[in-house]
């Protein structure tokens, strides 16, 4: 229901009707500005805790979606990370300790290739001096025994590398998938907190617009909520008594079963005016433009309005309206 079309008529035909009465009070009616909580992401919804008309606190819960699908998302995030994490921990030791050993028997059996092949040039020498030997074996023998002490350098190399961690582009590149992981982590943690939705503040249960078991689209709202702080006074001022009210003013607001008149704030009024057409803009006629003014009420006195209720609004100056 348009309540704002309908109370701006109502004011309009009181305007008309009674002149003396516009300078006495302004027609309006109750608004509430609701706010919709949804869920991020698609799912069934498996549980609604709350009803409308109900009063809830900050942080109560308010409904449930299936999160299988971010559940084990969550486990797949938390697989990568430990992987991640055990990847860069084996780079920043080097070998384990059992391809150490390897590479130390392979280091032990060249030195003893090496010290042979020491003695057996060394008898060759002596045999090629006497004429015993030729030269070619001679030859033979001072290649091997070169080979051989190249091969200690080699693994002597091996060892020292082994003992290292891995070089820096490495470890960087292994701490940026630790900390990629680490993002993915976060962000199906986030998206699985996201399928139980709470209030974000006290407020009313306006209405509950799905219910357990139907499919609820991505970003499609569950509950609205109404805060109190949320609730405000809609009434309307004619062009002519424009003059006499600006923000900041306390107006009294008088409503049928709300007991006393009570006060409210106003914080805004409306650049546009609001008419009836068709009429001629002549000065005959400008007591018919009305503005559309917002007033918040006392917090203690929100949750006791209704949105469409109308009401009387007193202008600044004036005795209340009864």
């Amino acid at each position: 229901m348009d309540y704002g079309n309908f109370a701006a008529l109502a004011a309009l035909l009181a305007l008309a009707g009674c002149d003396s009465a516009a300078s006495e009070y302004w027609q309006g009616y109750i608004e509430g500005d609701s706010i919709f909580i949804a869920a991020p992401s698609a799912g069934a919804l498996t549980e609604v805790a709350v009803e409308e008309g109900d009063q809830v606190s900050a942080a109560a819960h308010l409904f449930s979606i299936d999160d299988e699908p971010q559940r084990a998302a969550e486990q797949q995030a938390e697989a990568q990370l430990l992987r991640a994490r055990a990847e860069l921990a084996d780079m920043e030791k080097g070998k384990r300790p059992q391809e150490l050993a390897v590479i130390e028997a392979q280091y032990e059996q060249a030195q003893a290739a090496a010290e042979l092949s020491s003695k057996q040039l060394l008898r060759t020498r002596d045999l090629y001096t006497n004429k015993l030997a030729s030269r070619s074996s001679l030859d033979e023998a001072e290649t091997t025994h070169t080979r051989n002490l190249r091969q200690i350098q080699e693994i002597e190399a091996q060892m020292s590398s082994a003992r290292l961690a891995a070089r820096s582009d490495q470890l960087e590149a292994a701490k940026a998938q630790v900390a990629a992981a680490q993002a993915a982590l976060r962000e199906a943690r986030w998206s699985l907190q996201q399928k139980q939705q709470a209030a974000p503040t006290q407020a009313l249960v306006r209405q509950v617009l799905y219910r357990p078991g139907e499919f609820v689209p991505a970003g499609q709202p569950v509950v609205e909520l109404l805060p109190p702080e949320r609730i405000n006074v809609r009434f309307f001022v004619p062009e002519t008594a424009l003059h006499a009210i600006k923000t900041g003013d306390q107006v009294s607001v008088h409503c049928d079963g709300c007991g006393a008149p009570f006060m409210a704030t106003v914080r805004y009024i409306s650049p546009n005016a609001e008419f009836t057409p068709p009429y001629i803009y002549s000065k005959e006629s400008r007591d018919k433009f009305v503005y559309l003014v917002k007033a918040w009420p006392n917090a203690d006195k929100s949750p006791q309005l209704h949105p469409g209720q109308p009401v009387d609004v007193t202008p600044p100056g004036f005795e209340a309206h009864e």
